[in-house]
């Protein structure tokens, strides 16, 4: 099925806009902007909420960057999620929402209205301040006379506070067509502080009828999601199917979600303005400013995140006390084009170009920046692809992911030097991508296994991403004897539960055993630890 085209008035912005400006003027965002409208820009008629007839709450509620004294809140409107309308009119919906100290809002701690515009896709970000700090709430939203599920959520403790210990998630890579968001299941079960995303919340690939590997024997899919994603439209369709999966639904309304995308939101190993495949950039940038404006909408993001066309701002840092610093990166939207054209390939005079950078000048400045000023015991990174050394043979002739740090060590580099430094002490990087689980210790010298560990890396597996997948893969061998700061390698899908405390850290690899059969029971594959001023994974 051929893709639906763009807007015609995005499309006429596009073609007077060059590929620089496209990126650079602010009045190119605004260009683009005006085709889906802002807020303000259209004056839509007001639906009376009262006449809703259908539920109009089926993608649930979340909260998200959790800061001292406030929450952020969201939701999405869409009686029929499937539909390109959601189901509801090109109108504005009034809607309520109140934060209690407890699940049946009997001590209601805050209370306001807010309006869910069609612009926006009937989505709402509500910043609610004025919290206590390091305390959990609970929140709904109601429309007429329909109440939202119930969400948990929880507030920051003060940046000077003293807290004994942070408790958190890493999930990355949920495709969709790959089976089962099982591990959601379970992950809103644990007892947790808030969840890290990191990265390819949902694929661009075509959905069948009947789920890809989901085969679904008592539903049939549209087939408008049975296409890759290129069009706002597209992209918002594609959010409706992936938000309205219970298990998502549930591990969203229990914890605070702090996300960051890689590069299935928009389009495979893209990189920059540069797409995977050979399109004018123009119409990449179309593309691209329709995948952020989706993402938008339906994450729980703070308003700096809102996108200006094909521009997005989400890196950014918080605060968990004087225990952790967490410096959230993105990697794909500044980054250098891959080397040797993409791929496993082996390294040389392109990839270990000194200019070359996965961050962005600006990127990086910042991070370096946060770290000469932390006082956290703990500085962690999330981000999105592998940064340790991952060499695939332990031959003499070795090949490198040119889509990881690994295409970019001087980029790495300047950021472990950065860190080094800054005094960074108990470094730990969070990672996603690869649809695997690891363990790295990082090291000063990749080719010298007794050279000084700078620090950790935890790589959650994916949620469904890869199917299956085997506690062995079939290069088990070859990377463990190749890689020996790879401490844990595991290649079923799960999360990571990672607990920080001031003498050390604890990361917990948890994983089911199938994703294409609903239902199965989590386990722990493997537990490490490291000691704070100690840095390097030992096995509990």
């Amino acid at each position: 099925m051929r893709p639906a085209p763009h807007a015609p008035e995005l499309r006429a912005a596009a073609r007077h806009i060059g590929r620089r400006r496209f990126l650079t003027v602010t009045g190119a965002a605004a260009a683009l902007a005006f085709a889906v409208n802002l807020p303000g820009t259209a004056h839509a008629a007001e639906l009376d909420a009262k006449k809703i007839t259908e539920d109009p709450f089926t993608l649930g509620v979340a909260s998200g960057d959790p800061q001292p004294g406030s929450v952020l809140l969201w939701t999405r409107l869409a009686t029929r999620p499937y539909e390109p309308d959601s189901g509801l009119p090109r109108a504005k919906v009034p809607l309520r929402w109140e934060l209690a100290h407890d699940s049946r809002f009997t001590r209601v701690a805050r209370r306001g209205s807010v309006t869910a515009h069609p612009e926006f896709h009937h989505s709402v970000h509500v910043e609610v301040t004025g919290l206590d700090n390091d305390r959990p709430y609970y929140y709904r939203f109601r429309a007429g006379t329909w109440i939202s599920p119930t969400g948990r959520t929880r507030t920051a403790p003060a940046r000077s506070a003293r807290i004994s210990e942070l408790k958190l998630a890493a999930v990355s890579c949920q495709a969709y067509h790959d089976g089962y968001f099982t591990a959601y299941k379970h992950l809103a079960e644990e007892e947790l502080d808030a969840v890290f995303h990191l990265g390819d919340y949902l694929y661009e690939y075509a959905v069948s009828a009947v789920g890809g590997a989901r085969n679904y024997t008592d539903r049939r899919l549209p087939a408008h999601f049975n296409r890759e994603t290129v069009t706002l439209e597209d992209y918002r369709l594609r959010y409706g199917l992936y938000k309205s999966d219970p298990d998502l639904k549930a591990a969203h309304a229990a914890h605070p979600f702090i996300l960051t995308w890689d590069d299935h939101e928009t389009e495979n190993n893209y990189a920059g303005d540069i797409p995977e495949n050979d399109v004018p950039p123009e119409e990449f940038l179309l593309r691209r400013a329709a995948a952020y404006r989706a993402y938008w909408e339906n994450q729980p993001l703070r308003r700096p995140q809102q996108p200006e066309g094909p521009d997005m701002q989400l890196y950014r840092r918080l605060h968990f006390g004087r225990l952790a610093q967490f410096d959230i990166l993105d990697t794909r939207q500044y980054r250098s084009d891959q080397a040797y054209g993409d791929g496993w390939q082996v390294p040389g005079p392109e990839s270990e170009d000194p200019a070359r950078t996965l961050t962005g000048a600006a990127q990086e400045r910042w991070l370096l920046d946060g770290w000469k000023s932390s006082r956290a015991r703990w500085n962690v990174v999330p981000q999105q692809v592998t940064f340790a050394q991952r060499r695939d043979v332990p031959t003499g002739t070795f090949k490198l992911s040119m889509d990881a740090w690994d295409g970019y060590p001087a980029s790495r580099d300047r950021v472990l030097a950065g860190a080094d430094a800054a005094g960074v002490e108990n470094l730990m990087v969070l990672t996603g991508d690869v649809h695997v689980g690891y363990g790295f210790d990082l090291k000063k010298d990749w080719s010298d296994p007794a050279s000084r560990t700078l620090g950790t890396e935890i790589v959650a597996t994916s949620i469904s991403s890869g199917k299956d997948g085997a506690d062995k893969p079939g290069n088990w061998d070859n990377l463990t004897k190749a890689n020996p700061h790879l401490k844990f390698y595991n290649g079923r899908r799960g999360y990571v539960i990672v607990t920080l405390g001031e003498q050390q850290a604890r990361a917990d690899f948890r994983t089911v055993a199938a994703v294409t059969t609903p239902g199965a029971p989590v386990t722990t594959a493997a537990s490490f630890v490291t000691e704070a001023g100690d840095p390097g994974l030992k096995p509990v």
